[in-house]
């Protein structure tokens, strides 16, 4: 198999420094043990075959390694990864044009991969069981289909809403893993080596700081870890230490729970605007300025999770351990926890 190589191009700084912190092997990477432990088996098995990988599927909430495992899982194959979105796969060509260019095994990463439109889904079924694409030549009397083989490759996809892939989609991987949130120690161990990284001194209980207001998410931490930094770099001797991480953090409206300052403007639209719920994620998603995407995919996990928010038939409804937050009273029927 060739040697690995992939060009990425940033489109944001943001992108930048999240890629020069990412693990490139699976001995760096922390967390996710018992995913790890399956794809590094998986990998032998395919080496020692001199065979490509089955078809791989990520699933979890953002942020928390899937794009990473992705090339990891390129640099221990010794392949090219070539990476893309479903939202930019927009038909059936500008899919052929990434396969027809893949060598014996390659990945492609499709993240987001649920939200590929359903003809270049369709378009991929033939690719991924027959290693083959069927290409229109021609228009009108004179078209013709004719089949193009494909190398072996793997497919490595990835989905922070597995529940939207279609059924004929998901059988297709041959292997299926959840991501899972981190724990405290886990982050603790990414931030402190992001620190060395990036060059910035940093004691155990800093990094114990950053990590228990990441919200189980590596990004998040090392979002945080950079603004951190600066504000050690101007403010501490660029040393971060406990006291210094709490001080940076509660300037950037970061509580000791992890919540943000929309995190806590939708609690308190719920409570304040819509008497604590029920209310549906389009209004509510509206009354905060925020894509209801965004809001079940990136705020209300954590919310869910962390006991101030509970999704009913109904909408969205805020605990009492929301109003708790707030300051604000618990009315008689929010006691037991719901609103």
């Amino acid at each position: 198999m060739p040697a690995a190589h992939s060009t990425v191009h940033f489109n944001s700084p943001d992108e930048a420094f999240e890629t020069s912190l990412r693990p490139g092997q699976f001995g760096d990477f922390t967390g996710q043990t018992k995913v790890l432990e399956r794809l590094s088996l998986c990998v032998e098995a395919a080496k020692a075959r001199g065979d490509a990988l089955d078809h791989i599927l990520l699933c979890g909430p953002p942020g928390l390694g899937k794009t990473t495992i992705a090339f990891i899982l390129g640099a221990a194959m010794g392949v090219n990864v070539k990476a893309t979105s479903g939202p930019i796969l927009t038909k059936p060509a500008d899919l052929a044009g990434m396969l027809t260019g893949l060598e014996r095994g390659d990945i492609l990463f499709i993240d987001e991969i649920h939200r590929m439109q359903k003809s270049v889904e369709e378009y991929l079924y033939p690719a991924m069981e027959d290693f083959a694409i069927d290409i229109v030549l021609d228009q009108g009397p004179n078209a013709r289909s004719v089949r193009l083989h494909l190398p072996p490759f793997t497919l490595v996809g990835a989905t922070t809403r597995s529940g939207l892939l279609s059924a004929p989609m998901r059988s297709r991987f041959g292997i299926t893993n959840r991501l899972d949130y981190y724990t405290r120690d886990e982050l603790a161990r990414i931030v402190s080596r992001a620190a060395g990284i990036l060059g910035v001194a940093i004691e155990p209980a800093g990094a114990d700081e950053i990590a228990s207001r990441s919200r189980g998410t590596p990004r998040i931490a090392n979002n945080l870890l950079r603004w951190v930094r600066d504000y050690a770099q101007i403010k501490a001797g660029n040393v971060i230490t406990r006291r210094v991480a709490d001080a940076a953090l509660a300037l950037l409206e970061v509580d000791r729970s992890g919540l943000d300052e929309m995190d806590k403007r939708i609690l308190s639209a719920i409570v304040e605007k819509f008497g604590g719920g029920p209310v549906g994620v389009g209004t509510l998603a509206i009354s905060v300025g925020e894509e209801p995407g965004t809001l079940e995919e990136v705020y209300e996990p954590y919310l869910i999770q962390q006991g101030f928010l509970a999704r009913t038939p109904q909408g969205r409804v805020a605990t009492e351990a929301a109003y708790r937050l707030l300051g604000i009273p618990v009315p008689k029927r929010a006691e037991g926890g719901k609103a």
